[in-house]
């Protein structure tokens, strides 16, 4: 018996013949494929984070603030919308944040609802706590109505449903009437993960502002992406208190370092400057939808920093045809279907260069 044998018979049998969570990390030219940031933090924001973080060093010996009250309140007076510190929570990343929320409403006898194609993490984390995961499915266009959405919530009475707005893959959002569909028929709590919601377009509301009508609905967002701090790992949901204080029973001791909570503070101080970037990320992507259709290609619509694209016959060869040209891009697994995340205009004019490669 191999060494991967007998560590898969003691092995969880729910986790048995999973995979890692995890994008390719090649090293090419131009990298597209994990919806990162490509713009470096501006120098007036990287000197101000290295302030933050010398000033903790002296006391590493002490443990950090394990309830990150300075941090929620600054991230509580960046959402807006009337909230308080006692209605943020903080984590490594927004994937540490919705494992919490499995942890502590989910798990063993209780199922979690997602709409597929979507996060492909969170069916990970429904196995990860032992989480009946139910794919309620979309439409062939990848759309979600909100009578499709109640049906399954009807049928599998999940304790947590999870909605993406913007989706991932699909870099669609979700109208509020879907949302507030779920809201009055579930029994259980509703996840809107808004990982991307500083680059949906005008006119495209965030779920933060239902908060104050609906104390089962949780909203969890990341600095990761539109603040370019994905190195540095914060997420966070805005929610009701009681949840709140709830999904503090499940997080680890002193879970945020000092060096976490002080380097998120000195971004939000300068979030102006860190959105900066944005528009002109969400020029790059309106600039791959416009070019692709051109082209002939069939793109979904994106609120999103990517876009989803097809149709191809076999989507792995098209991959690595742009692999070849020093593009990586993302196959997320589904027939036909590549995404590609907006970087700055000389990235998206690689990408677009080596599409040419290919045949619409």
């Amino acid at each position: 018996m191999s060494d991967h044998e007998w560590v898969q018979g003691l092995l969880r049998e729910e986790l048995r013949g999973r995979t890692a969570y995890g994008a390719p990390q090649l090293d090419v030219p131009v990298r597209l494929n994990t919806n990162e940031n490509s713009y470096p933090l501006p120098d007036e924001v990287v000197r101000a984070v290295s302030r933050a973080i010398t000033g903790e060093i002296a006391d590493l010996n002490r443990y950090p603030d394990r309830d990150a009250v300075k941090l929620r309140a600054d991230l509580a007076a960046y959402c807006g919308h009337g909230l308080t510190a006692e209605q943020l929570w903080a984590a490594n990343g927004s994937n540490e944040i919705q494992q919490q929320l499995f942890q502590a409403f989910a798990g063993p006898g209780r199922v979690a609802l997602g709409f597929g194609p979507a996060y492909s993490m969170h069916p990970l984390l429904a196995a990860g706590t032992a989480t009946t995961w139910v794919d309620g499915g979309r439409g062939d266009d990848f759309g979600l109505t909100a009578e499709h959405a109640v049906a399954q919530v009807r049928r599998h009475r999940p304790a947590l449903t999870l909605l993406c707005s913007p989706n991932n893959p699909t870099g669609t959002a979700l109208d509020f009437s879907i949302i507030e569909a779920v809201l009055a028929e579930t029994e259980g709590l509703v996840l809107i993960d808004e990982a991307y919601a500083e680059f949906r377009r005008p006119g495209t509301p965030s779920a933060l502002e239902l908060l104050d009508k609906h104390p089962r609905l949780v909203v969890s967002r990341t600095m990761s992406k539109a603040f370019a701090f994905a190195g540095a790992r914060v997420g966070y949901l805005a929610a009701h208190p009681a949840i709140v204080e709830a999904v503090q029973l499940v997080r680890l001791p002193y879970h945020l370092s000092a060096l976490t909570q002080a380097a998120a503070r000195a971004a939000l101080a300068h979030a102006d400057v860190l959105l900066g970037t944005v528009e002109a990320i969400k020029a790059e992507r309106d600039r791959i939808v416009s070019e692709l259709r051109l082209g002939g290609w069939a793109v979904a619509d994106s609120d999103a920093n990517f876009v989803l694209f097809g149709r191809f016959d076999d989507q792995q060869a098209a991959w690595r045809t742009l692999l070849d040209q020093g593009v990586l891009v993302r196959d997320v697994g589904l027939p036909g279907w590549l995404r590609v995340t907006a970087g700055t205009h000389a990235e998206t004019t690689a990408f677009l260069n080596a599409m040419k490669e290919l045949q619409a």
